[in-house]
């Protein structure tokens, strides 16, 4: 099928945003759309965005998901995706009371990842230190994602096309580089492990190394692939960047609380508590 005509990318773009709103599950688009690949579902994140800032949302940065070589055979998604995220979906936990209403959610799961804020668009061909010094700010933070396909069943144009799985993300503190030496985080970046427990009990263990061969690698991948994208625009100065899940993603539900615990990364861990 390849990049879809607007009307279509409008109309799929409308059932997506329908089915969020409404909390309706739809059937995966692409067992009912023949030839629904890739690049016909980021006509699709396209037409989703220019929607959402018509009604008054702004972009304000990526989300990468499916970095977790670990996770691919559980979902049958084998390679990354990536989807668009806003001010209405993220903000930083400092800002908040530390909980999260889920009733606005289909199916949520949390995912424990590492964000980067962008003072400088990073460019495709960089090295990873070389991205590493377009940087402004490392942080840790839990996106949530959802799934508007029911019981998380789907292909990964459909992932993309359903706001590549995003549903909200709490930022934990913004630790600001540019005065750092960078040759340490390099190393600190492929090396380190994240603990995840839900009210106390440890759930789940996970390395840098599972999301591609680290944080700034998926990066790498990002900028490829948009590299290729005629729908939708290059990485920008200001962006925030969040890498995908170091563990695996685990249901939620309200009255519960995560945490997590970094070693190996000058993070501080993050708790969040769900209502």
């Amino acid at each position: 099928m390849s990049r879809l005509p607007a009307q279509e990318s409008e109309r799929i773009a409308a059932e997506v945003l329908s089915a969020s709103s409404t909390l309706k599950p739809t059937a995966p688009f692409i067992g009912r759309l023949p030839g629904f690949d890739l690049e016909a579902a980021y006509s699709v994140t396209a037409a989703i965005r220019r929607a959402r800032v018509a009604r008054g949302e702004r972009p304000i940065g990526r989300k990468i998901g499916f970095t977790n070589r670990t996770i691919w055979p559980e979902y049958g998604v084998y390679a990354p995706i990536w989807g668009d995220m806003y001010d209405s979906t993220l903000r930083d936990l400092a800002d908040t009371d530390g909980t999260l209403a889920l009733a606005p959610l289909l199916e949520p799961r949390i995912e424990p990842e590492i964000a980067f804020g962008f003072a400088t668009a990073p460019q495709t061909g960089m090295s990873e230190a070389e991205i590493l010094g377009c940087v402004e700010w490392i942080a840790h933070g839990f996106e949530i994602v959802q799934s508007i396909f029911p019981g998380w069943k789907f292909a990964a144009a459909d992932t993309v096309a359903g706001y590549g799985l995003h549903g909200a993300y709490r930022l934990g503190r913004r630790r600001y580089i540019a005065a750092e030496d960078h040759t340490p985080w390099l190393e600190k970046l492929r090396c380190f492990e994240i603990e995840l427990s839900r009210d106390g009990a440890v759930i789940d263990r996970g390395q840098a190394m599972n999301v591609l061969d680290g944080p700034l690698s998926t990066i790498s991948h990002l900028l490829n692939v948009l590299a290729r994208d005629r729908a939708n625009p290059p990485l920008q100065a200001g962006e925030i960047v969040t890498t995908g899940t170091v563990t695996r993603a685990f249901p939620v539900a309200p009255g519960e609380t995560w945490q997590t615990r970094l070693i190996g990364l000058p993070l501080d861990g993050i708790a969040l508590r769900f209502i």
